[in-house]
C-alpha cells in the first residue's frame, strides 16, 4: 500500500487563518469529487470557520475521561474504518489526553499516512521544536506543545498562511479570533506588533529553507551545475591558518547585507596522511562559524581549487571568500596559488572576494604533514626541468651562445641538474645528470657528434659532473626526507598534546572524538566496536561518518583496544607510520567510553541511593506517624464497642469525631506518600491547559478551617498554563502547612499578582519562620524542623508541593515574611501565548 501524502498549512502566527485555508481546500477537493472527511477540526467558536464545516462529512470524535473531566480526541480507528481519500486533522502539535493510543496528534497522522490516507493538517510556526528557544526569547512564553521539525519537513506540500501584523490585530479587534473578554490581554501581550513581526520573519525564513531543499533536490536530479542566485550563500575557504577568523567575520558581514544570507565554511583536506591544518585552530574556527550562525564542512580533495569550486557550486553558492595568499614572492614560481586559481576558474556565476589579513606574504611555514615528501606538483616540475632543461640548454648553446668553452657548458648543465634536484628530488636529478652527460659528450666534447671522448681530461670532467649531480640530488632528497619526518612528528605531537589535554580536562564526547579522528586522517567513517567476549558479535558503540564498518574485518584500518574493543575506519589504507597516532586515538576512545559509562553508573547509583533513603524514611514514617492515628482510631472503636460503659451522646460524638479526624489524617498521610512515590518514579504526567487561579484556589481550601485563610486574588489576573489537579494539590499543601504554623488569631493570606511572563501566588503566614540555611531543606522528603508540632505529619507536604510545581513547570521558593513568618512564592507560567488547548478550557485564550 502506498503511503499517503501530507499537506500542511503553516501559520505565521495564531489566528492568521490556517484552519480556514484548510477547510477551503477541503471544499475545493470535494467539488472535484474527492472523498474528503473531517477527522478533527477546532473552530474555537469562530463563525466563519464554523460555516465552512457545513457540507463536509465529520467523523465523530472519541470521548475520554481524565481526572474527573471529559475530553474528546480524534477517533483514529473510526477514520481508518471509514478509509477516505483525504482526512482533515487540525493542530498537528496537539498533545493527546493521557491514555490515548499516541501521545501526540502528529503520531496519529503518521498512522493515517502509513495506512495510505492523504492528510491535510495545520501547525503554527511557534510550535516547531527547533524554534522553541527563539520564540520564548521573542514572546517571553515557552511553548509546551511542539512537533518535531522533521515531521513537518517530510510533508509533501507546505503552504505558508501569512498576514500582516496590523491586519491580524484588526481581525482580533473585530472579534474574529477571541471572545471580547480576552481581547485586551491578548493584544497587550502575545499579539504585540513586534512579536507578530518576528514570528512572521521566522515563518518566512523556515519556509524558505524548505523551498531551498526542494530546489537543491531538483538541481541534483536534473544535473544543473550553474548557480541559481535565489539567495546569498557565501562559502569561506579555510586552511586552518591564522587568517581564518578574519575571513569568517568578513563573510558574516557580507551575509548580513542580504536577507536570508548563509555562511558555509569549508576546509579542504588532502586524501593522504595527516591533515596540514592545526586541529586546535580548526576547532576554534568551527566554533566561530557556529557562533555567527554558519555551518562548517570538511571536504576531502587533493586539488584544493577544484574541490572548493565543486563544493560552492553544489551548495548553489553565490560568493566565495578567500584569504590573500600567505606565499612568499618566490613561491609563485611553483604556481599561481589557490586564490588566483579559484578566481580564474569561478566563472560568471560566482563572485570571489580576496581578503587581506595580517599573515599575507609571511609564508606558510612548515606543513603539519604530507603523505609525499615533495608533493606531486614539485616532482612534476622536477621531471620537466630534469629532462627538458638539458635539451633546451643544448639548443641554446648550439645556436645562440656557441664556443663558451667546455667548462662553462658543464657548469650550465650542472645548474640544470641542481634545479631538477631542488624541485623533484633524487630521480629527476639523476635523469638530468644522465641526459646532460650524454648531450655534453655528443655535442660539446671533442670529437663532436661522436660518442667517443678524445681527451682523457674530458672523461674526468664528465665523471665529476655526474658525481656532483648525484651528490646534490642525494643531499636534496635527504633534506626533503628529514623535513617530512620533522613535519610529521610536529603534526603528531600537536594531535597527541591536544588529546592529552582533552583527557585531563575531561572534555570531548566519544562521538566528537571519532569525528575529529575521521577528519584528521580524511577517512570516510570511523567507529568504535565492542563485543561481549570471544566469538560474540560486534556491536557499534559510537560512529562518525556514513556507513561505518560493522566488523573489524570489513574495515580498511583496524586498531584493537584490548580483547573486546576495536577502533575501525573505512576509506583508504593508511601507512604503518600513522598507527602510532591511531593507537593514541583508540586509547582515548576507550577512556571516553569508560567515562561515559561511569557517568551513567554514577547517576544510577545516586538514584538508587535516593530510592533507598526514601524507603528507609518511609518505613520510619509508617512505624511512627501512621501508627499514631491508627492507635487513636483503635482506642475510640474499642471504647464504643465496650458493653461495660454506657456512653452519653456527647461522649459518643466525641469518640466518633476522633475516629473521623484520625481517618482524615491517615488519608492525608497516605495521599502524600503516594504522591511522593509517583514523583520518585517519574510517573506524574501533567495535563497543561489555561486555567484561572480563582477557579483552583478556592477548591484547594476545602479542608482548611473556616476563618483561617484570607484570599486576595484579583479577577483581572491572566490565565496560567497548569494542570488543575496538580495545582490544587500544591496550593492545598502550602495552605495546610501555613495554617499549621500560623497563630490562630493571624489568618494566612493568599495573594496573587502578574509579572512579565509569570503569575506569582503567595501564601503568607505569621508563624515562627524558617532560617535562611533551612529554606531549601524544608522541601526535601521527610524533613521537619525541630520546632514542628507533634503529629504534624511525615514531612512530605512541601516536598510533594515542590515536586508537583516542577511537574507543571512552575517554581516554588520560600521567603521571609516582613514582620515575621514565612511566605511561599509559587511562580506559574502565563497562558498568554496559548499553550493550552482551547477545547479543554473555555477560559483559555489559546489561539490557533
Amino acid at each position: 500500500m502506498a503511503r499517503g501524502k501530507l499537506r500542511i498549512y503553516l501559520g505565521a502566527a495564531p489566528g492568521v487563518g490556517k484552519t480556514y485555508a484548510m477547510l477551503s481546500e477541503a471544499h475545493r477537493r470535494a467539488e472535484r469529487g474527492t472523498d474528503v472527511v473531517v477527522g478533527l477540526v477546532e473552530h474555537h467558536r469562530r463563525p466563519r470557520t464554523e460555516a465552512l464545516l457545513r457540507g463536509l462529512e465529520v467523523v465523530p470524535r472519541r470521548t475520554r475521561a481524565y481526572r474527573g473531566g471529559s475530553f474528546t480526541e480524534m477517533d483514529v480507528d473510526a477514520v481508518l474504518e471509514r478509509a477516505p481519500a483525504v482526512v482533515l486533522v487540525d493542530e498537528l502539535a496537539h498533545t493527546n489526553v493521557p491514555g490515548s493510543r499516541h501521545d501526540k496528534r502528529w503520531q496519529d497522522v503518521e498512522e493515517l499516512l502509513a495506512a495510505g490516507v492523504d492528510v491535510v493538517s495545520t501547525v503554527n510556526i511557534q510550535h516547531l521544536a527547533s524554534l522553541g528557544d527563539v520564540v520564548e526569547s521573542i514572546t517571553g512564553v515557552r511553548q509546551r506543545e511542539t512537533v518535531p521539525d522533521e515531521v513537518v519537513r517530510r510533508a509533501d506540500q507546505i503552504e505558508l498562511v501569512d498576514m500582516a501584523p496590523q491586519a491580524l490585530r484588526r481581525r482580533m479587534a473585530h472579534g474574529n479570533i477571541y471572545q471580547p473578554e480576552k481581547l485586551d490581554a491578548a493584544l497587550a501581550h502575545y499579539f504585540r506588533p513586534g512579536n507578530l513581526t518576528a514570528l512572521r520573519e521566522l515563518a518566512l525564513l523556515w519556509t524558505a529553507d524548505r523551498v531551498d531543499e526542494h530546489l537543491r533536490r531538483y538541481r541534483g536530479e536534473h544535473r544543473i551545475r550553474a548557480t541559481w542566485p535565489a539567495r546569498e550563500r557565501i562559502v569561506v575557504g579555510l586552511t586552518g591558518g591564522p587568517e581564518g577568523s578574519t575571513l569568517i567575520r568578513r563573510a558574516a558581514r557580507l551575509a548580513e547585507k542580504g536577507a536570508g544570507g548563509e555562511v558555509l565554511a569549508v576546509h579542504i583536506a588532502a586524501s593522504e596522511g595527516l591533515r596540514a591544518a592545526s586541529p586546535q585552530e580548526l576547532a576554534r574556527q568551527r566554533a566561530l562559524v557556529e557562533e555567527v550562525g554558519g555551518t562548517f564542512h570538511h571536504v576531502i580533495g587533493d586539488d584544493v581549487p577544484s574541490a572548493l569550486l565543486e563544493f560552492a557550486r553544489g551548495a548553489d553558492a553565490t560568493q566565495v571568500v578567500l584569504g590573500a595568499s600567505r606565499r612568499r614572492s618566490w613561491q609563485y614560481l611553483l604556481g599561481p596559488g589557490v586564490s588566483a586559481t579559484v578566481a580564474r576558474d569561478s566563472g560568471p556565476d560566482l563572485d570571489v572576494h580576496i581578503v587581506t589579513h595580517d599573515a599575507v606574504a609571511r609564508g606558510r611555514g612548515l606543513p603539519a604533514a604530507r603523505g609525499a615528501r615533495l608533493g606531486r606538483a614539485r616532482v612534476a616540475w622536477g621531471w620537466g626541468v630534469g629532462l627538458g632543461g638539458p635539451l633546451l640548454l643544448t639548443l641554446l648553446l648550439g645556436g645562440v651562445l656557441p664556443d663558451v668553452g667546455l667548462a662553462n657548458d658543464m657548469l650550465l648543465f650542472l645548474t640544470t641538474t641542481v634545479a631538477a634536484a631542488l624541485l623533484g628530488g633524487m630521480l629527476p636529478a639523476l635523469a638530468s645528470a644522465a641526459v646532460g652527460s650524454v648531450l655534453l659528450n655528443y655535442f660539446f666534447t671533442p670529437p663532436l657528434r661522436e660518442p667517443a671522448v678524445a681527451d682523457p681530461r674530458n672523461v674526468v670532467a664528465l665523471v665529476i659532473f655526474v658525481g656532483v649531480a648525484v651528490s646534490v640530488a642525494s643531499v636534496v632528497d635527504l633534506a626533503a626526507r628529514r623535513t617530512h619526518q620533522a613535519a610529521r612528528l610536529r603534526a603528531e605531537s600537536e594531535i597527541l598534546s591536544f588529546l592529552a589535554g582533552s583527557v585531563l580536562r575531561g572534555e570531548d564526547s566519544l562521538d566528537a572524538l571519532l569525528r575529529r579522528l575521521r577528519e584528521t586522517f580524511a577517512m570516510d567513517a570511523a567507529a568504535l566496536l565492542e563485543r561481549g567476549g570471544d566469538g560474540a558479535p560486534w556491536s557499534c558503540v559510537a560512529a562518525a561518518g556514513e556507513e561505518p564498518p560493522g566488523r573489524p574485518e570489513d574495515a580498511a584500518v583496524d586498531i584493537p583496544v584490548g580483547d573486546d574493543l576495536a577502533l575501525v575506519l573505512s576509506g583508504r589504507a593508511l601507512p604503518a607510520e600513522d598507527r602510532r597516532v591511531l593507537s593514541a586515538f583508540a586509547a582515548q576512545a576507550a577512556v571516553a567510553l569508560d567515562r561515559q559509562r561511569l557517568v551513567g553508573q554514577a547517576g544510577e547509583a545516586r538514584r538508587l541511593a535516593e530510592s533507598e533513603r526514601f524507603r528507609t524514611a518511609l518505613l520510619a514514617a509508617v512505624s511512627h506517624d501512621l501508627r499514631t492515628p491508627l492507635t487513636g482510631i483503635k482506642a475510640s472503636v474499642s471504647s464504643l464497642r465496650s458493653a461495660e460503659v454506657e456512653w452519653s451522646p456527647e461522649d459518643r460524638g466525641a469518640l466518633l469525631e476522633g475516629i473521623e479526624d484520625g481517618a482524615d489524617r491517615l488519608d492525608a498521610l497516605i495521599g502524600n506518600l503516594l504522591d511522593m512515590s509517583r514523583l520518585t518514579t517519574g510517573t506524574v504526567v501533567p495535563l497543561l491547559r489555561g486555567t484561572g487561579l480563582d477557579e483552583v484556589v478556592p477548591r484547594a481550601l476545602a479542608g482548611v478551617p473556616g476563618g483561617s485563610v484570607v484570599l486576595d486574588i484579583p479577577e483581572s489576573l491572566p490565565l496560567v498554563t497548569v494542570d488543575r489537579g496538580l495545582l490544587e494539590r500544591v496550593v492545598a499543601n502550602l495552605v495546610e502547612n501555613a495554617v499549621k504554623y500560623s497563630p490562630g488569631d493571624r489568618p494566612v493570606l493568599i495573594s496573587a499578582g502578574g509579572l512579565r511572563d509569570r503569575v506569582e501566588l503567595r501564601v503568607v503566614d505569621r508563624g515562627p519562620g524558617v532560617p535562611d540555611a533551612s529554606k531549601e531543606q524544608i522541601f526535601e522528603p521527610f524533613q521537619r524542623l525541630g520546632d514542628a508540632p507533634r503529629g504534624a505529619g511525615v514531612g512530605l507536604g512541601l516536598a510533594v508541593a515542590r515536586g508537583f510545581s516542577e511537574a507543571i513547570r512552575a517554581t516554588l521558593t520560600a521567603e521571609d515574611t516582613p514582620g515575621g513568618g514565612l511566605t511561599m512564592v509559587l511562580g506559574l507560567p502565563r497562558a498568554d501565548a496559548g499553550e493550552g488547548s482551547g477545547k479543554r478550557a473555555q477560559r483559555s485564550p489559546e489561539p490557533h
